[in-house]
């Protein structure tokens, strides 16, 4: 099916009916091979609160973007690569029913659907393409997925020292490594994590002890492979 729509009329004016809704903020969609296989309005559990966001999905990325106009315009996209992305189903929250997460190296977030239905054919197409793709790649599922962010109404105390009460004065921060919201005391550290960004990134006390400790095993490891192997001979000639 997706590869009989890839090279099609009707799929290259969907995919440039995207692309002008999302205007001159948004990169361009159309690539050979590339179809556009359905779209539909889901729900994201964001920092401050859950907010609509539009979604495409094609057989090869996921879009997403923030809501202007609905079928007219959009910004904000975000376009994730399908061979990066595992999903994981969660339950319903008082607050929110028809939840799965989307998680990737980069960035891992939770979305819910309308309906149960709807959430069940969301995640059929995603781990249908996710599925194809990788079979065609030979690439392996991503093994170790961004944490998501803990929305910031979850706690009005730091998740890590759990004294420090938050408010006007008193700012939220998330961790980047285990997505904890954190007092500014519990996060004055930052850590380079190229998986994640080119730039360090603030991340909570733990966590960048975590983090020294993993990066002194990898530079001792490194260390030891390159270390010269003591010649038998040399040692054992006479002086």
């Amino acid at each position: 099916m997706m590869d009989h729509l890839a090279n099609t009329e009707i799929n290259s004016q969907r995919i440039a009916a995207v692309e002008n809704c999302f205007g001159a903020s948004g990169q361009p969609l159309a690539l050979p091979g590339r179809v556009l296989l359905g779209e539909g309005i889901l729900t994201k559990e964001c920092r401050k609160k859950p907010k609509p966001r539009i979604f495409f999905l094609f057989n090869d990325i996921l879009v997403y973007g923030s809501i202007i106009i609905n079928k007219r315009k959009y910004n904000s996209q975000h376009i994730i690569p399908l061979e990066d992305v595992t999903l994981e189903m969660l339950p319903d929250t008082l607050q929110m029913k028809n939840r799965w997460m989307i998680k990737t190296s980069k960035k891992s977030f939770v979305v819910s659907a309308a309906s149960l239905t709807e959430r069940k054919e969301w995640i059929s197409h995603l781990e249908e393409c996710i599925k194809h793709l990788l079979s065609k790649t030979g690439r392996q599922p991503c093994r170790e997925p961004a944490a998501p962010w803990i929305p910031d109404k979850a706690t009005d105390i730091c998740m890590r020292c759990t004294h420090t009460k938050f408010s006007t004065l008193t700012r939220r921060h998330h961790c980047r490594k285990c997505g904890f919201v954190v007092c500014a005391d519990c996060s004055r550290q930052r850590f380079l994590m190229p998986r994640l960004s080119p730039k360090p990134l603030r991340v909570c006390n733990l966590c960048y002890r975590q983090l020294l400790a993993e990066k002194k095993k990898e530079a001792e490891a490194d260390r030891r492979q390159v270390e010269p192997i003591p010649s038998v001979l040399t040692a054992s000639m006479p002086a």
